[in-house]
């Protein structure tokens, strides 16, 4: 099976148009130490797109010009991008927030031990992968031994001040469904987490960020193996909420790629779908062609999944 699905069509999801742009995401390449069932990016081991260093460069003065105050990383693995450090440390000397998506098992891979201590020097925002508090559903998401892995790294970024009151230090958690549904109540799910793995593990954490799954590349690919994408297509469509289209992500937030091209949002990346929405048959922005932005937004059915219940993006349900 391919880690891929079609590109979504347009069949009524209402225009977007562009606020001011405050946050610029990076995703610093599709390396990943893990493969998961749910991965929009269709991230993994065996992936070799990496973000050069000169690019990196050009986005942080794409980012100065546009008065951007939030950097966001992901991946992939961000950290297994070999100039990972060095991005953080030139964008926080900028004044920057720097937010890291966090796969933590990656803390317990060979090599990697200096992720926890690294981000906690230079204050980065840990946005850490936890797709449920029981251990057979992540494992059955993401793997065998992964459960185990990420509560032994969020322990260790407990004990470095992350998620502690007045550290200063922020930790926030991030649930994916385990298949074709929407994400259950946000604040009473966030509840459960911390009661559970404080009481099982110690554990503390500032937020649980519910993130519906998008039916795009590898989660998209299982759907349509599974005879399940136009139900899963069905039901994002029936639960719509107009209200959500306010305060979705790619109002106040541009995606860019490992070679630098620009986009709307990190879906609309994957999707390979250009800024404003333009032909797919066009050639895509790029860091050093960006002037300015069309305040139109490029959409799809994938929107859907945005806007749907209480609403998704990167930072979690959007009426919640």
């Amino acid at each position: 099976m391919k880690d891929t699905a079609p590109l979504l069509q347009t069949t009524g999801f209402p225009p977007i148009r562009r606020a001011s742009v405050e946050t610029l995401q990076l995703n610093l390449g599709y390396l990943c130490n893990l493969s998961c069932i749910h991965c929009h990016v269709a991230a993994g081991p065996k992936r070799t797109e990496l973000m050069s260093r000169s690019t990196m460069i050009t986005a942080l003065q794409v980012a100065e010009r546009f008065r951007v105050q939030t950097l966001d990383l992901t991946g992939g693995s961000p950290e297994m991008n070999p100039d990972f450090g060095w991005l953080v440390e030139q964008a926080r000397e900028r004044g920057m927030h720097v937010m890291d998506r966090l796969n933590p098992t990656i803390m317990e891979e060979p090599g990697y031990e200096w992720v926890g201590e690294f981000l906690a020097e230079h204050q980065v925002e840990a946005i850490a992968s936890l797709p449920c508090y029981s251990r057979d559903n992540v494992d059955a998401q993401r793997g065998n031994g992964v459960f185990e892995a990420s509560i032994t790294a969020l322990q260790r970024l407990n004990r470095l001040g992350y998620g502690k009151p007045g550290s200063g230090l922020i930790l926030n958690l991030v649930y994916n469904p385990l298949g074709p549904v929407l994400p259950p109540d946000q604040p009473r799910l966030e509840a459960e987490y911390k009661k559970f793995l404080g009481d099982a593990f110690g554990l503390e954490f500032n937020r649980l960020f519910t993130i519906t799954n998008m039916p795009i590349k590898r989660f998209g690919a299982i759907l349509l193996s599974k005879g399940q994408f136009d139900e899963y297509m069905s039901l994002l469509k029936n639960a719509y909420e107009p209200g959500n289209l306010k305060s979705v992500m790619c109002r106040n937030l541009i995606s860019v790629d490992y070679l630098g091209r620009v986009y709307d949002c990190d879906f609309n990346q994957m999707l390979g779908l250009p800024l404003g929405g333009a032909e797919k048959s066009m050639e895509l922005h790029h860091l050093l062609e960006v002037s300015d932005l069309p305040r139109a937004i490029g959409v799809a059915d994938h929107c859907f999944g945005c806007t749907a219940g209480q609403g998704s993006s990167c930072g979690g349900a959007l009426s919640s």
